[in-house]
Order: structure tokens, then C-alpha cells, then sequence
């Protein structure tokens, strides 16, 4: 099995006026757990390998840089559309 076929996630943090930062991120099993925890908590969750793929070669802590601000502004405008529908 590829690296590409193995489960990333990362977990985002955003307070506004302030640039979304990592507060978690793992793969395989660490990434199924951070998954579950999220869901647990009733934190919406994203599916988007790609964004997942480019967010996971950050630190933890780390501000997501300008070049993936328009990926991740998308993904916090479809969790924000998910919370105002349920």
C-alpha cells in the first residue's frame, strides 16, 4: 500500500479575524481516531484527500499557509452551510 492510499486527516482551528491553524493531524489509525473523536464531539467533518495530503505536511500549531487559504476557506463555508441546515 502507497502512502496515497493511506487515511490522512488533520484537524483544523480557526478563530476569526485569525488565519485557520493545525491542532491535530495523523494517519492510518491515528487518522481513523481523529475522526471519531471529532464525530463524537459533533465537530463537522470534510472528506477532501487532497487538502488533507497538502495540510498534513504541516506543524502542529502552524497557521495554514496563504497558497491553501482558498481550499480551506471552502471546506469551513461547506461546514458552516452543514451546521445552519441541521
Amino acid at each position: 500500500m502507497s502512502d496515497k492510499d493511506i487515511r490522512k486527516a488533520v484537524a483544523l482551528q480557526y478563530a476569526a479575524p485569525g488565519a485557520p491553524k493545525v491542532v491535530a493531524t495523523g494517519k492510518g489509525a491515528i487518522a481513523e481516531a481523529i475522526v471519531e473523536k471529532a464525530r463524537e464531539a459533533g465537530v463537522p467533518v470534510e472528506e477532501n484527500p487532497a487538502l488533507a495530503d497538502a495540510l498534513s505536511t504541516l506543524k502542529l500549531d502552524e497557521t495554514i499557509p496563504v497558497d491553501l487559504y482558498k481550499a480551506v476557506a471552502a471546506v469551513i463555508a461547506a461546514v458552516l452551510r452543514a451546521a445552519k441546515k441541521a
